[in-house]
């Protein structure tokens, strides 16, 4: 079932749990996001990028995830978010059609502007009971201006300042703030490292959820030590991807000969079941 965003926090902070963020881009990786889910008994985010938006329609992309949802786990509590918001116009749009979270991404922005374009966001978000996510940090990898070819080893310069992220959340009375504390967007294993110094010093700063964005590449154990340390959210895409793809490979090589998508689609689904399944036993 649909809820409101706020009570899908409460739930999950009254179960004292993770709440995972799961990216999706159509009906089959919708699909097998909730059928995982359902499978674990455990409250998701289901949400979308702007490039998912674009690729479905605003109106299609809504009515797949309410009717998948409403079809398959009516008594699993989840909530639609927007990912990665940049246009205006499109966050309004958002909020419009039933999302009650969405976020603000102006991280790549200097401190004040990134303020002024969340503090826009948050009132009008605000006037129409939306929850809104903002950004504060830079992030490795394609969601940002901090692209693939830049050193690993240059990540420090990017993690987000924990007295900073005081004076945005007070200054912007944004709800969730997603951080930089060592991961990347897209899946680098081995690369990806968690800062807890950091973590830890803005979880005492800041007392709204924290977010954690491009946490594919993370060891299992490492997302349940990250939610131990005082992350509430964490965004999770590339994995799935990963699972869709691996799967679709795996039946197409089988037979030469497949022409209709629906012999091989459905194992797309279940290998991104299972992978929202097993992820989520780290959430607990």
């Amino acid at each position: 079932m649909l809820i409101h965003f706020q009570d899908l926090l409460s739930i999950a902070h009254k179960k004292k749990i993770g709440l995972p963020a799961f990216n999706t881009a159509n009906y089959e990786m919708t699909l097998g996001i909730v059928r995982g889910a359902k499978k674990a008994k455990q409250p998701i985010i289901i949400q979308l990028t702007e490039k998912s938006i674009a690729y479905l329609g605003l109106k299609t992309a809504w009515h797949i995830i309410e009717d998948v949802v409403t079809s398959e786990a009516k008594d699993i509590p989840m909530s639609v978010h927007l990912d990665h918001g940049h246009n205006f116009d499109l966050i309004k749009d958002c909020i419009a059609i039933g999302f009650t979270s969405v976020h603000i991404d102006a991280s790549v922005d200097d401190f004040s502007t990134n303020i002024r374009k969340t503090k826009k966001v948050v009132d009008y978000a605000h006037r129409k009971n939306v929850f809104v996510q903002a950004e504060l940090g830079q992030m490795l990898g394609r969601e940002g201006l901090v692209k693939y070819h830049a050193q690993f080893e240059q990540i420090k310069n990017f993690l987000t300042d924990p007295k900073l992220a005081k004076e945005f959340v007070t200054k912007t009375g944004v709800d969730t703030l997603a951080i930089s504390v060592g991961t990347f967007h897209g899946s680098f294993p081995g690369k990806e490292k968690i800062y807890f110094d950091i973590l830890d010093q803005i979880h005492q700063q800041v007392k709204i959820p924290l977010v954690l964005h491009g946490a594919s590449g993370l060891p299992d154990q490492e997302l349940r030590k990250a939610i131990k340390h005082g992350i509430s959210i964490v965004n999770i895409d590339t994995s799935l991807r990963l699972a869709f793809t691996a799967a679709a490979k795996r039946e197409l090589q089988k037979k030469n000969n497949y022409i209709d998508p629906r012999d091989w689609l459905g194992a797309s689904v279940n290998e991104v079941s299972k992978t929202v399944a097993r992820k989520l036993k780290y959430f607990k």
